[in-house]
């Protein structure tokens, strides 16, 4: 049975933007894209000295289970050639399952929601474009309502 996930892309190596197509044509494997955001250009949050990001969010239904799904996601950044130097460093390819349907997973590489999500204006902004009222099973509140509630900050303008 298929259900609705939402992923996060992002990329700040390269031509972030044709990182970030050809990043969704892969994703379209796995299921069928239902919506996508704009692109957004972000300020990096962990690591800060390093090139801006290029974000958006797709809305995929898809067969696949979350571990297929994230399995899958880790493959195209591979595929891409996406090298892991430093944990939230700079990287030509990103992807992160966000949510997938209103379940909640915490297992060993696998965590749904994504445990950082609500944190994450460069996450949030695309999210509430396509889905404003995709809701956090573990917070309750929408994606609207947590993109409203974060602090200042975080510079993030679509492009």
């Amino acid at each position: 049975m298929a259900e609705l996930a939402y992923l996060s892309l992002g990329s700040n190596i390269g031509d972030r933007e044709a990182n970030l197509r050809e990043a969704i044509a892969l994703v379209k494997d796995g299921g069928s894209l239902r919506a996508q955001s704009a692109m957004y250009e972000t300020q990096p949050v962990d690591l800060p000295n390093q090139p801006w990001f290029l974000n958006c969010a797709v809305e995929l239904e898809t067969g696949k289970t979350p571990r297929e799904l994230l399995k899958s996601a880790l493959a195209i950044e591979a595929a891409m050639g996406r090298l892991r130097f430093r944990d939230k460093g700079p990287r030509k390819i990103d992807i992160d399952v966000l949510l997938f349907g209103n379940r909640i997973i915490n297992e060993p590489g696998l965590q749904i929601p994504h445990p950082a999500m609500h944190l994450r204006r460069f996450v949030l902004k695309p999210l509430a474009e396509i889905a404003p009222n995709a809701q956090h099973p573990v917070l309750g509140k929408t994606a609207s309502e947590l993109l409203a509630a974060l602090a200042e900050g975080q510079i993030v303008r679509q492009i």
